[in-house]
């Protein structure tokens, strides 16, 4: 009995090694993809006062470009988690990062303020595939105590690209010329789509079947078999307008603090940039360290809710009483972590809301929430100051918080129902 149960450890370690080690590599591929994704959102407004001065436009029509890119990627985003789940996510994840750097090669080559709204409507396509493609290969290839720690590190990814994209277009520019900026930073698509179908040529986790599948054409079948009208679920819809209050909430602080402090609170430009500095970095900080939270715990709800009401309440401190410079770092350095802790615990939500095999287009749907707050948000919360009220832009971003605390729970007390209802054997 002994000596079999160590052969058989010594044929299952490689195996799991193997495993381990795909999975590890489907990770790094997906969240390069991620990093791409987030840079390629900020590669323009950087260089706008470059492109105003080269294309002789003013910065309405500068701004144009990014509605184009913001509408074409809501609309398309929901449709191609549909492609995403009949065409296969690793292709349409390469097609994607191939699209959206032609886009800024384009650009980079024709260099006229037509193309630029052309470009601008590619790149949106383009980004509509990102989520749902990134979640469904992470979904099918991702074992399940490591889930939470593989969505921190994607959306860390993101961020990290975020933050990489001014400094980098910037820099080039200011060595090689606005056209070289942009043709790099569109080069840097197809740079990551290389490796990633070199590495689907080879069995990429994320093309696997689904863990409860068998058979390599399960996936397929899987997707097929849901129907349209089965993945808008109460459930998948709350997720959606979820993603839309938590995006309503931190853009507003991201986007519109610095303003709202220096108009209202008698804060130095410098000090609140500091600030908002602060929170956009522990908020990636706080990202990984969501991510293991998320694995050590189902109870993914009580996590968000709980992060989101610090988040809330340090928000409100800030809005309402009058902060010195250090103390308004801490408090918005704290907001920042406790909303990034939330990250991995909402895509572990959207999972356990998507049907197998529809995980692509659930994520898909869910993010459309994204596009549909980054068009209305900023006229709420320009609205807030043209009326002469910057403290009304704290309590705005609360009370988005507080509505998507609620949903949060909402959600929690739907899986304890559905589990009581499962009855005692789903419980454990």
């Amino acid at each position: 009995m002994s000596s079999s149960t160590e052969a058989g450890r010594a044929v299952a370690t490689p195996d799991a090694a193997d495993r381990r080690a795909e999975e590890t590599r489907t990770l790094w591929l997906v969240s390069a993809a991620h990093l791409v994704s987030h840079l390629h959102i900020l590669v323009l407004p950087p260089l706008f006062p470059l492109l105003r001065d080269r294309l002789e436009v003013g910065f309405v029509e500068l701004g144009l470009a990014l509605t184009v890119f913001n509408v074409v990627s809501a609309f398309a985003q929901a449709p191609m988690g549909f492609v995403v789940d009949r065409l296969g996510p690793v292709r349409m994840l390469a097609g994607a990062l191939c699209l959206g750097g032609a886009a800024f090669v384009s650009l980079g080559l024709v260099g006229s303020y037509a193309w630029l709204l052309v470009a601008a409507a590619l790149a949106g396509a383009a980004n509509s595939v990102y989520h749902p493609a990134d979640y469904a290969i992470l979904t099918r290839a991702i074992g399940e105590q490591r889930m939470g720690r593989a969505f921190s590190i994607h959306t860390f990814a993101g961020f990290l690209g975020g933050a990489m994209a001014p400094a980098l277009v910037l820099g080039v520019a200011a060595t090689a010329g606005l056209e070289a900026a942009l043709i790099l930073a569109g080069l840097v698509g197809p740079a990551v789509a290389v490796p990633l179908l070199l590495a689907s040529r080879r069995g990429l986790a994320g093309e696997a079947t689904p863990r409860a599948a068998a058979g390599p054409a399960a996936p397929k079948a899987s997707a097929a078999a849901v129907p349209p009208g089965a993945v808008l679920t109460p459930a998948v819809l709350s997720m959606a307008v979820f993603f839309l209050l938590l995006n309503l909430s931190t853009g507003g602080v991201q986007n519109f603090s610095v303003a709202a402090l220096t108009q209202g609170y008698g804060v130095a430009l410098g000090a609140a940039n500091v600030a908002l500095t602060a929170f956009l970095g522990l908020s990636a900080a706080g990202v990984l360290a969501g991510g293991w939270l998320a694995d050590r715990t189902r109870r993914h709800g009580l996590v968000a809710a709980g992060s989101f009401a610090l988040t809330a309440a340090l928000v409100a401190l800030v809005g309402a009483v009058p902060l010195g410079p250090v103390p308004l770092a801490l408090a918005m350095g704290a907001a920042g972590f406790f909303s990034g802790l939330i990250m991995p615990s909402r895509d572990m939500l959207v999972r356990a809301a998507a049907p197998p095999g529809a995980a692509g287009r659930v994520f898909g749907i869910v993010s459309t929430g994204f596009n549909v707050s980054g068009a209305i948000g900023p006229v709420i919360y320009g609205w807030i100051l043209d009326q002469g009220a910057p403290g009304g832009v704290f309590a705005a971003a609360v009370g988005f918080m507080l509505l998507t605390v609620t949903m949060a729970l909402g959600s929690e007390w739907r899986r304890l129902r559905r589990e009581a209802a499962a009855g005692p054997l789903a419980a454990r």
